[in-house]
Protein backbone atom coordinates (compact mmCIF):
# COMPACT_ATOMS: atom_id res chain seq x y z
CA UNK A 1 0.00 0.00 0.00
CA UNK A 2 1.18 3.57 -1.07
CA UNK A 3 1.59 6.33 1.24
CA UNK A 4 -0.14 9.52 -0.11
CA UNK A 5 -2.01 12.56 1.65
CA UNK A 6 -4.42 12.62 -0.76
CA UNK A 7 -5.72 8.94 1.23
CA UNK A 8 -6.59 11.18 4.23
CA UNK A 9 -7.38 14.21 1.99
CA UNK A 10 -10.06 12.57 0.29
CA UNK A 11 -11.99 11.44 4.00
CA UNK A 12 -12.16 15.57 4.24
CA UNK A 13 -15.17 16.98 3.08
CA UNK A 14 -15.27 20.54 2.28
CA UNK A 15 -18.96 21.02 4.15
CA UNK A 16 -16.63 20.02 7.16
CA UNK A 17 -13.06 20.94 7.21
CA UNK A 18 -11.82 24.29 5.71
CA UNK A 19 -8.59 25.22 3.62
CA UNK A 20 -6.40 25.88 7.04
CA UNK A 21 -7.77 22.35 8.39
CA UNK A 22 -6.32 20.57 5.12
CA UNK A 23 -3.19 22.91 5.52
CA UNK A 24 -2.68 21.40 9.14
CA UNK A 25 -3.20 17.79 8.35
CA UNK A 26 -1.16 17.94 4.92
CA UNK A 27 2.19 19.66 7.44
CA UNK A 28 1.21 16.90 9.80
CA UNK A 29 1.63 14.35 7.17
CA UNK A 30 4.65 15.76 5.89
CA UNK A 31 6.05 15.74 9.55
CA UNK A 32 5.29 12.59 10.73
CA UNK A 33 5.90 10.60 7.19
CA UNK A 34 9.34 11.81 7.27
CA UNK A 35 9.90 11.32 10.87
CA UNK A 36 8.85 7.24 10.12
CA UNK A 37 10.93 7.44 7.13
CA UNK A 38 12.66 3.83 6.64
CA UNK A 39 10.54 2.21 9.48
CA UNK A 40 8.45 -0.31 8.54
CA UNK A 41 5.63 -3.05 10.17
CA UNK A 42 5.47 -6.48 10.27
CA UNK A 43 3.09 -6.17 7.76
CA UNK A 44 6.47 -5.24 5.68
CA UNK A 45 4.34 -1.94 4.88
CA UNK A 46 5.90 1.48 5.55
CA UNK A 47 4.94 1.91 9.51
CA UNK A 48 3.51 5.37 8.41
CA UNK A 49 0.78 3.56 6.86
CA UNK A 50 -0.47 3.30 10.50
CA UNK A 51 -1.00 6.89 11.78
CA UNK A 52 -2.14 7.60 8.46
CA UNK A 53 -4.72 4.87 8.59
CA UNK A 54 -5.61 6.12 12.08
CA UNK A 55 -6.40 9.39 10.89
CA UNK A 56 -8.70 8.05 8.54
CA UNK A 57 -10.43 6.13 10.79
CA UNK A 58 -10.59 9.62 12.85
CA UNK A 59 -11.60 11.52 9.69
CA UNK A 60 -14.56 8.88 9.16
CA UNK A 61 -16.28 9.57 12.42
CA UNK A 62 -15.93 13.55 10.93
CA UNK A 63 -14.09 14.55 13.89
CA UNK A 64 -12.56 18.01 14.34
CA UNK A 65 -8.96 18.11 12.12
CA UNK A 66 -7.11 18.31 15.62
CA UNK A 67 -8.35 15.03 16.77
CA UNK A 68 -6.88 13.95 12.98
CA UNK A 69 -3.79 15.31 13.24
CA UNK A 70 -2.88 13.88 16.79
CA UNK A 71 -3.75 10.64 15.38
CA UNK A 72 -1.26 11.18 12.62
CA UNK A 73 1.22 12.06 14.83
CA UNK A 74 0.07 9.46 17.85
CA UNK A 75 3.79 7.56 17.42
CA UNK A 76 6.26 10.22 16.68
CA UNK A 77 7.58 10.88 19.59
CA UNK A 78 7.46 7.03 21.22
CA UNK A 79 8.84 6.03 17.76
CA UNK A 80 10.84 8.38 16.18
CA UNK A 81 13.55 11.11 17.01
CA UNK A 82 11.49 13.97 17.08
CA UNK A 83 10.22 15.09 20.69
CA UNK A 84 6.98 16.27 22.44
CA UNK A 85 8.31 19.86 22.65
CA UNK A 86 8.92 19.89 18.73
CA UNK A 87 5.38 19.30 17.74
CA UNK A 88 4.01 21.45 20.75
CA UNK A 89 5.91 24.08 19.03
CA UNK A 90 4.35 23.12 15.56
CA UNK A 91 1.60 22.26 16.35
CA UNK A 92 0.46 24.12 19.58
CA UNK A 93 0.02 22.83 23.15
CA UNK A 94 -3.74 21.30 22.46
CA UNK A 95 -2.98 18.62 19.82
CA UNK A 96 0.48 18.26 21.76
CA UNK A 97 -1.63 17.11 24.94
CA UNK A 98 -3.45 14.66 23.14
CA UNK A 99 -0.12 13.22 21.47
CA UNK A 100 1.22 12.37 25.01
CA UNK A 101 -2.01 11.28 26.39
CA UNK A 102 -1.74 8.97 24.11
CA UNK A 103 1.45 7.56 24.51
CA UNK A 104 0.69 7.66 28.52
CA UNK A 105 -1.82 5.40 28.04
CA UNK A 106 0.45 3.08 25.24
CA UNK A 107 2.88 2.58 28.45
CA UNK A 108 0.01 0.49 30.41
CA UNK A 109 1.08 -2.74 29.62
CA UNK A 110 -1.13 -6.39 30.27
CA UNK A 111 -0.03 -8.47 33.16
CA UNK A 112 -2.93 -10.60 33.92
CA UNK A 113 -6.33 -10.12 33.38
CA UNK A 114 -7.78 -8.20 36.57
CA UNK A 115 -4.52 -6.13 37.14
CA UNK A 116 -4.71 -4.99 33.63
CA UNK A 117 -8.36 -3.75 33.62
CA UNK A 118 -7.32 -2.16 37.07
CA UNK A 119 -4.50 -0.31 35.40
CA UNK A 120 -6.42 0.63 31.94
CA UNK A 121 -9.38 1.71 34.09
CA UNK A 122 -7.55 4.42 36.16
CA UNK A 123 -5.68 5.90 33.32
CA UNK A 124 -9.29 6.26 31.19
CA UNK A 125 -10.53 8.06 34.07
CA UNK A 126 -7.52 10.43 34.52
CA UNK A 127 -8.08 10.84 30.83
CA UNK A 128 -11.86 11.92 31.39
CA UNK A 129 -10.55 15.40 31.36
CA UNK A 130 -10.15 14.51 27.36
CA UNK A 131 -11.36 11.75 26.12
CA UNK A 132 -10.43 12.69 22.74
CA UNK A 133 -7.46 10.37 23.54
CA UNK A 134 -9.50 7.64 23.76
CA UNK A 135 -10.68 8.42 20.41
CA UNK A 136 -7.29 8.27 19.23
CA UNK A 137 -6.35 5.17 21.15
CA UNK A 138 -9.56 3.05 19.29
CA UNK A 139 -8.89 4.64 16.30
CA UNK A 140 -5.13 3.05 16.50
CA UNK A 141 -5.99 -0.50 18.05
CA UNK A 142 -8.96 -0.95 15.24
CA UNK A 143 -6.11 -0.55 12.76
CA UNK A 144 -3.87 -3.15 14.66
CA UNK A 145 -6.50 -5.79 15.08
CA UNK A 146 -6.99 -5.39 11.03
CA UNK A 147 -3.27 -6.61 10.77
CA UNK A 148 -3.02 -8.57 13.59
CA UNK A 149 -2.74 -11.94 11.57
CA UNK A 150 0.44 -10.96 11.26
CA UNK A 151 2.01 -11.42 15.10
CA UNK A 152 2.96 -14.92 16.63
CA UNK A 153 -0.18 -16.58 18.31
CA UNK A 154 0.55 -15.92 21.66
CA UNK A 155 0.57 -12.18 21.49
CA UNK A 156 -2.49 -12.17 19.21
CA UNK A 157 -4.73 -13.93 22.01
CA UNK A 158 -2.98 -11.49 24.50
CA UNK A 159 -4.32 -8.24 22.35
CA UNK A 160 -7.43 -9.99 21.38
CA UNK A 161 -8.27 -10.78 25.25
CA UNK A 162 -7.75 -7.15 26.15
CA UNK A 163 -9.81 -6.00 23.23
CA UNK A 164 -12.62 -7.92 24.66
CA UNK A 165 -12.17 -7.59 27.90
CA UNK A 166 -11.07 -3.73 28.31
CA UNK A 167 -11.94 -1.59 24.37
CA UNK A 168 -15.28 -3.13 23.70
CA UNK A 169 -16.69 -2.40 27.24
CA UNK A 170 -15.24 0.91 26.98
CA UNK A 171 -17.06 1.62 23.69
CA UNK A 172 -20.46 0.54 24.81
CA UNK A 173 -20.45 2.48 27.94
CA UNK A 174 -19.23 5.48 25.56
CA UNK A 175 -22.14 4.64 22.95
CA UNK A 176 -19.71 3.92 20.39
CA UNK A 177 -21.47 0.95 18.82
CA UNK A 178 -19.42 0.45 15.60
CA UNK A 179 -16.56 -0.22 17.51
CA UNK A 180 -17.56 -2.06 20.05
CA UNK A 181 -19.06 -4.52 17.26
CA UNK A 182 -15.90 -4.59 15.78
CA UNK A 183 -13.64 -4.63 19.03
CA UNK A 184 -15.44 -7.97 19.53
CA UNK A 185 -15.48 -9.65 16.38
CA UNK A 186 -11.70 -9.06 15.77
CA UNK A 187 -11.28 -10.75 19.27
CA UNK A 188 -13.65 -13.43 18.64
CA UNK A 189 -11.90 -14.26 15.42
CA UNK A 190 -8.88 -14.68 17.14
CA UNK A 191 -10.01 -16.30 20.95
CA UNK A 192 -12.39 -19.03 19.80
CA UNK A 193 -11.66 -19.10 16.14
CA UNK A 194 -14.05 -22.72 15.93
CA UNK A 195 -16.56 -20.78 17.38
CA UNK A 196 -15.92 -17.95 15.30
CA UNK A 197 -16.36 -19.32 11.81
CA UNK A 198 -19.31 -21.92 13.16
CA UNK A 199 -21.04 -18.54 14.11
CA UNK A 200 -19.81 -17.00 10.75
CA UNK A 201 -21.05 -19.49 8.67
CA UNK A 202 -24.87 -19.50 10.36
CA UNK A 203 -24.57 -15.80 9.59
CA UNK A 204 -23.85 -15.96 5.74
CA UNK A 205 -26.35 -18.81 5.51
CA UNK A 206 -28.96 -16.87 7.19
CA UNK A 207 -27.88 -13.61 5.40
CA UNK A 208 -28.16 -15.48 2.06
CA UNK A 209 -31.40 -16.65 2.87
CA UNK A 210 -33.44 -13.64 4.20
CA UNK A 211 -31.98 -11.50 1.26
CA UNK A 212 -34.57 -11.62 -1.30
CA UNK A 213 -36.94 -10.49 1.33
CA UNK A 214 -34.90 -7.68 2.66
CA UNK A 215 -34.14 -6.29 -0.66
CA UNK A 216 -38.44 -6.41 -1.29
CA UNK A 217 -38.68 -4.68 1.59
CA UNK A 218 -36.45 -1.85 1.39
CA UNK A 219 -38.37 -1.06 -1.99
CA UNK A 220 -41.91 -1.67 -0.57
CA UNK A 221 -41.11 0.75 2.88
CA UNK A 222 -39.46 3.76 0.27
CA UNK A 223 -42.50 3.48 -1.33
CA UNK A 224 -44.91 3.47 1.14
CA UNK A 225 -42.99 6.45 2.58
CA UNK A 226 -42.61 8.41 -0.27
CA UNK A 227 -46.15 8.36 -0.43
CA UNK A 228 -46.99 9.14 2.70
CA UNK A 229 -43.98 12.26 2.73
CA UNK A 230 -42.16 11.28 5.20
CA UNK A 231 -38.42 12.92 4.37
CA UNK A 232 -36.28 9.91 4.43
CA UNK A 233 -32.66 9.74 4.30
CA UNK A 234 -32.14 6.09 3.68
CA UNK A 235 -33.44 2.61 4.37
CA UNK A 236 -30.96 0.13 4.25
CA UNK A 237 -29.69 -3.48 5.61
CA UNK A 238 -28.00 -4.14 8.39
CA UNK A 239 -26.38 -7.51 9.54
CA UNK A 240 -26.08 -8.74 13.16
CA UNK A 241 -22.50 -8.39 14.34
CA UNK A 242 -21.12 -12.32 14.77
CA UNK A 243 -19.82 -12.20 18.54
CA UNK A 244 -23.18 -10.45 19.38
CA UNK A 245 -25.34 -13.77 17.57
CA UNK A 246 -23.13 -16.15 18.98
CA UNK A 247 -24.20 -14.56 22.65
CA UNK A 248 -27.48 -14.54 21.03
CA UNK A 249 -27.19 -18.46 20.18
CA UNK A 250 -25.65 -19.74 23.41
CA UNK A 251 -28.63 -17.79 25.09
CA UNK A 252 -31.60 -19.88 22.78
CA UNK A 253 -29.50 -22.95 23.24
CA UNK A 254 -28.08 -22.22 19.48
CA UNK A 255 -31.50 -22.25 18.09
CA UNK A 256 -31.17 -19.66 14.87
CA UNK A 257 -35.07 -19.37 14.93
CA UNK A 258 -34.90 -17.64 18.05
CA UNK A 259 -32.84 -14.47 16.95
CA UNK A 260 -35.14 -12.22 14.85
CA UNK A 261 -32.72 -9.34 14.36
CA UNK A 262 -29.79 -11.45 12.48
CA UNK A 263 -30.47 -8.47 9.84
CA UNK A 264 -32.28 -5.29 10.35
CA UNK A 265 -33.85 -2.59 8.29
CA UNK A 266 -32.46 0.52 9.31
CA UNK A 267 -34.76 3.68 8.50
CA UNK A 268 -33.26 7.31 8.86
CA UNK A 269 -35.73 9.82 8.96
CA UNK A 270 -35.86 13.55 9.58
CA UNK A 271 -36.94 14.63 13.03
CA UNK A 272 -38.93 12.42 16.10
CA UNK A 273 -41.92 12.53 14.87
CA UNK A 274 -41.59 11.22 11.84
CA UNK A 275 -39.88 8.30 13.30
CA UNK A 276 -43.36 7.61 15.42
CA UNK A 277 -45.20 7.97 11.86
CA UNK A 278 -43.13 5.95 10.51
CA UNK A 279 -44.00 2.82 13.13
CA UNK A 280 -47.24 3.60 12.36
CA UNK A 281 -46.91 3.32 8.60
CA UNK A 282 -44.60 0.03 9.04
CA UNK A 283 -47.77 -1.50 11.12
CA UNK A 284 -50.44 -0.49 8.20
CA UNK A 285 -47.56 -2.39 5.68
CA UNK A 286 -46.55 -5.41 8.08
CA UNK A 287 -47.99 -7.80 10.63
CA UNK A 288 -46.56 -6.30 13.86
CA UNK A 289 -45.24 -9.72 16.28
CA UNK A 290 -46.37 -9.14 19.48
CA UNK A 291 -44.12 -7.46 22.43
CA UNK A 292 -41.67 -6.62 19.99
CA UNK A 293 -42.09 -3.29 20.15
CA UNK A 294 -39.53 -0.77 21.96
CA UNK A 295 -39.62 2.70 22.23
CA UNK A 296 -35.87 4.04 22.57
CA UNK A 297 -36.59 6.81 21.88
CA UNK A 298 -38.78 7.81 25.19
CA UNK A 299 -36.40 5.59 27.34
CA UNK A 300 -32.99 6.08 26.26
CA UNK A 301 -30.11 3.42 26.55
CA UNK A 302 -28.08 3.83 29.78
CA UNK A 303 -25.26 4.84 26.92
CA UNK A 304 -27.43 7.19 25.30
CA UNK A 305 -28.63 4.78 22.60
CA UNK A 306 -32.54 5.83 21.03
CA UNK A 307 -34.31 4.13 18.19
CA UNK A 308 -37.74 2.56 17.96
CA UNK A 309 -37.60 -1.22 17.23
CA UNK A 310 -40.48 -2.94 15.91
CA UNK A 311 -40.55 -7.01 14.39
CA UNK A 312 -43.30 -7.69 11.87
CA UNK A 313 -44.23 -10.69 9.51
CA UNK A 314 -44.26 -10.15 5.50
CA UNK A 315 -46.59 -11.36 3.48
CA UNK A 316 -44.37 -14.70 3.20
CA UNK A 317 -44.21 -15.01 6.67
CA UNK A 318 -40.76 -13.33 6.68
CA UNK A 319 -40.00 -12.10 10.10
CA UNK A 320 -38.06 -8.83 9.62
CA UNK A 321 -36.86 -6.34 12.19
CA UNK A 322 -36.94 -2.43 11.46
CA UNK A 323 -34.76 -0.01 13.03
CA UNK A 324 -36.33 4.07 12.96
CA UNK A 325 -34.36 6.75 14.51
CA UNK A 326 -33.11 10.25 13.12
CA UNK A 327 -29.83 10.82 11.66
CA UNK A 328 -28.29 12.23 15.22
CA UNK A 329 -29.73 9.48 16.74
CA UNK A 330 -27.81 7.16 14.39
CA UNK A 331 -24.54 9.09 14.66
CA UNK A 332 -24.87 8.94 18.32
CA UNK A 333 -25.94 4.86 17.91
CA UNK A 334 -22.19 4.54 15.71
CA UNK A 335 -20.24 6.77 17.66
CA UNK A 336 -21.58 7.53 20.63
CA UNK A 337 -20.21 10.43 22.62
CA UNK A 338 -17.58 11.34 19.83
CA UNK A 339 -20.88 12.38 17.57
CA UNK A 340 -21.17 14.99 19.84
CA UNK A 341 -17.05 16.20 18.54
CA UNK A 342 -18.58 16.78 14.64
CA UNK A 343 -20.25 20.02 14.75
CA UNK A 344 -19.20 23.41 15.81
CA UNK A 345 -21.87 24.01 18.84
CA UNK A 346 -22.39 27.19 21.17
CA UNK A 347 -19.46 26.71 24.25
CA UNK A 348 -22.78 26.36 26.66
CA UNK A 349 -23.88 23.94 24.10
CA UNK A 350 -20.53 22.07 23.91
CA UNK A 351 -19.95 22.34 27.72
CA UNK A 352 -23.00 20.65 28.34
CA UNK A 353 -21.97 18.01 25.87
CA UNK A 354 -18.68 17.23 27.58
CA UNK A 355 -20.15 17.01 31.69
CA UNK A 356 -22.46 14.64 30.06
CA UNK A 357 -19.56 12.68 28.62
CA UNK A 358 -17.72 13.10 31.63
CA UNK A 359 -20.35 11.34 33.21
CA UNK A 360 -20.37 8.48 31.02
CA UNK A 361 -16.74 7.70 31.28
CA UNK A 362 -16.71 7.54 35.25
CA UNK A 363 -19.04 5.28 35.26
CA UNK A 364 -17.61 2.14 33.52
CA UNK A 365 -18.99 -0.69 35.39
CA UNK A 366 -18.06 -3.19 33.17
CA UNK A 367 -14.49 -3.41 33.68
CA UNK A 368 -14.56 -4.64 37.28
CA UNK A 369 -16.16 -6.88 39.80
CA UNK A 370 -19.78 -6.66 40.42
CA UNK A 371 -19.08 -5.25 44.54
CA UNK A 372 -16.61 -2.44 42.66
CA UNK A 373 -19.25 -1.67 39.93
CA UNK A 374 -21.78 -0.54 42.75
CA UNK A 375 -18.89 1.42 44.54
CA UNK A 376 -17.73 3.01 41.28
CA UNK A 377 -21.29 3.96 40.48
CA UNK A 378 -21.38 6.19 42.82
CA UNK A 379 -18.27 8.27 42.36
CA UNK A 380 -18.08 11.86 41.77
CA UNK A 381 -15.46 13.10 38.96
CA UNK A 382 -14.01 15.54 41.32
CA UNK A 383 -12.61 12.71 44.13
CA UNK A 384 -10.23 11.65 40.99
CA UNK A 385 -9.26 14.90 40.50
CA UNK A 386 -6.75 14.87 43.90
CA UNK A 387 -4.89 11.87 42.36
CA UNK A 388 -2.50 11.51 40.05
CA UNK A 389 -1.51 7.91 38.63
CA UNK A 390 2.28 7.13 38.41
CA UNK A 391 3.82 4.47 35.97
CA UNK A 392 6.71 2.29 37.15
CA UNK A 393 9.11 1.21 34.25
CA UNK A 394 7.12 -1.73 33.85
CA UNK A 395 4.27 -0.26 32.73
CA UNK A 396 2.18 -0.45 36.50
CA UNK A 397 0.19 1.87 37.58
CA UNK A 398 0.17 3.28 41.12
CA UNK A 399 -2.96 5.44 42.20
CA UNK A 400 -1.67 8.29 44.69
CA UNK A 401 -2.39 11.61 45.84
CA UNK A 402 -1.65 14.62 43.99
CA UNK A 403 1.45 16.45 45.66
CA UNK A 404 2.92 12.71 46.25
CA UNK A 405 6.76 12.43 45.61
CA UNK A 406 9.39 9.41 44.74
CA UNK A 407 9.30 8.59 48.14
CA UNK A 408 5.79 8.37 48.58
CA UNK A 409 5.85 5.66 44.98
CA UNK A 410 8.34 3.88 46.16
CA UNK A 411 7.12 2.84 49.73
CA UNK A 412 3.52 2.06 47.62
CA UNK A 413 5.63 -0.45 45.78
CA UNK A 414 7.49 -2.00 48.42
CA UNK A 415 8.88 -1.11 51.92
CA UNK A 416 12.08 -2.09 50.73
CA UNK A 417 12.91 -0.07 47.53
CA UNK A 418 11.46 2.59 50.25
CA UNK A 419 13.93 2.14 52.54
CA UNK A 420 16.68 1.80 50.13
CA UNK A 421 15.73 4.93 47.86
CA UNK A 422 19.08 6.84 46.84
CA UNK A 423 17.86 8.36 44.41
CA UNK A 424 14.86 9.24 41.51
CA UNK A 425 14.66 9.52 37.57
CA UNK A 426 11.01 10.88 36.67
CA UNK A 427 10.31 10.39 33.12
CA UNK A 428 14.03 9.20 32.49
CA UNK A 429 15.32 11.94 33.64
CA UNK A 430 16.90 12.58 37.24
CA UNK A 431 15.33 14.15 39.87
CA UNK A 432 15.11 15.03 43.73
CA UNK A 433 13.31 12.57 46.07
CA UNK A 434 10.73 15.29 46.81
CA UNK A 435 9.66 16.40 43.49
CA UNK A 436 5.90 16.56 43.53
CA UNK A 437 5.22 13.86 40.36
CA UNK A 438 2.29 14.42 37.70
CA UNK A 439 -0.16 12.10 36.11
CA UNK A 440 0.89 9.92 33.61
CA UNK A 441 4.77 10.44 34.86
CA UNK A 442 6.93 7.18 34.53
CA UNK A 443 8.86 7.17 38.05
CA UNK A 444 12.00 4.94 38.82
CA UNK A 445 13.58 4.12 41.98
CA UNK A 446 17.45 4.32 42.57
CA UNK A 447 18.42 1.69 44.99
CA UNK A 448 21.39 1.89 46.93
CA UNK A 449 21.79 -1.81 48.44
CA UNK A 450 23.61 -0.92 51.24
CA UNK A 451 21.62 1.49 52.58
CA UNK A 452 20.39 1.26 55.90
CA UNK A 453 17.41 2.62 56.30
CA UNK A 454 15.25 5.65 55.28
CA UNK A 455 16.38 9.82 56.18
CA UNK A 456 14.21 11.22 59.17
CA UNK A 457 13.75 14.31 56.56
CA UNK A 458 11.49 12.40 54.23
CA UNK A 459 8.52 12.91 56.97
CA UNK A 460 9.14 16.92 56.04
CA UNK A 461 7.63 16.43 52.33
CA UNK A 462 5.96 12.33 51.90
CA UNK A 463 2.30 12.89 51.34
CA UNK A 464 0.82 9.52 51.98
CA UNK A 465 0.12 8.50 55.67
CA UNK A 466 1.32 4.56 54.07
CA UNK A 467 4.93 6.26 53.39
CA UNK A 468 4.95 8.58 56.69
CA UNK A 469 3.79 5.01 58.69
CA UNK A 470 6.34 3.17 56.85
CA UNK A 471 9.22 5.45 57.39
CA UNK A 472 8.78 5.66 61.24
CA UNK A 473 8.49 2.19 61.06
CA UNK A 474 11.87 1.43 59.86
CA UNK A 475 13.64 4.87 61.81
CA UNK A 476 12.82 2.65 64.74
CA UNK A 477 13.90 -0.75 63.88
CA UNK A 478 17.12 1.13 62.76
CA UNK A 479 17.81 2.76 66.14
CA UNK A 480 16.87 -0.45 68.05
CA UNK A 481 19.19 -2.23 65.78
CA UNK A 482 21.89 0.47 66.29
CA UNK A 483 21.11 -0.05 70.00
CA UNK A 484 21.36 -3.41 70.31
CA UNK A 485 24.62 -3.43 68.36
CA UNK A 486 26.14 -0.97 70.74
CA UNK A 487 24.94 -2.38 73.57
CA UNK A 488 26.78 -5.52 72.30
CA UNK A 489 29.84 -4.40 71.86
CA UNK A 490 29.95 -2.89 75.58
Amino acid sequence: MNVSFEQLKSKLPEDRYTSADIELAKKAFNLGSQAHSGQLRKTGEPYFIHPLITAIKLAEMRLPIEIVVAGLLHDVPEDTDVELDEIRNAFGDDIANMVNGVTKLGHVQYRGLDRYVENLRKMFLAMAQDVRVVFIKFADRMHNMETLYVIPEHKRRRIAKEVMEIYAPIANRLGMGEYRGLFEDYAFRYLEPKEYNWTKHLLGQRVKKAGPAIEKAIKAVEQELTLHKIGTNSVHGRIKYCYSLYKKLKRYNDDITKVYDIMALRIIVGDVSECYATLGILHGLYNPLSGRIKDYIAQPKPNGYQSLHTTVFDDQGTILEFQIRTQEMHEEAEFGIASHWRYKEKPEEKEQRVEWMNELVKIQKELDEEDFMDRLDELKLDMFQDRIFVFTPNGDVFDLPAGSTPIDFAYHVHTDIGDKAGGAKINSQIANLNTPLRSGDMCEIIVEKNRQGPNADWLKFVKTQHARTKIRDSLKKTKKSFFSSFMGRE
